[in-house]
């Protein structure tokens, strides 16, 4: 997989706390932050607002509001995905 170098603004405690579980885990700084972000990530992804939006390429916060206010009483199995499709217009 390709790789693309950023540049992270963090607090420094947060910096040391990352570099003694790097240590700790002989681990490089990198695969500590993926892992974290692989885990939020893929948290974040079952997030029914997320789910709902993802494919929505902009939405307004009137919108974004109005779809949230809808979804919150909906249990997975209500948003369980059974059939995609793809229409080229």
């Amino acid at each position: 997989m390709a790789t693309k170098a950023i540049n992270l603004k963090l607090e420094e405690k947060r910096v040391v706390d990352i570099k003694r579980v790097a240590a700790v885990f002989h681990m490089t700084m990198t695969d500590v932050i993926n892992e974290a972000l692989d885990s939020y990530l893929h948290t974040v992804k079952q997030d029914p607002f997320y789910r709902l939006t993802a494919n929505v390429e902009e939405a307004s916060k009137e919108e974004s509001a109005a779809i949230l206010s809808e979804v919150e009483n909906l249990s997975d199995d209500d948003l369980e995905i059974i059939k995609a499709e793809h229409i080229t217009l």
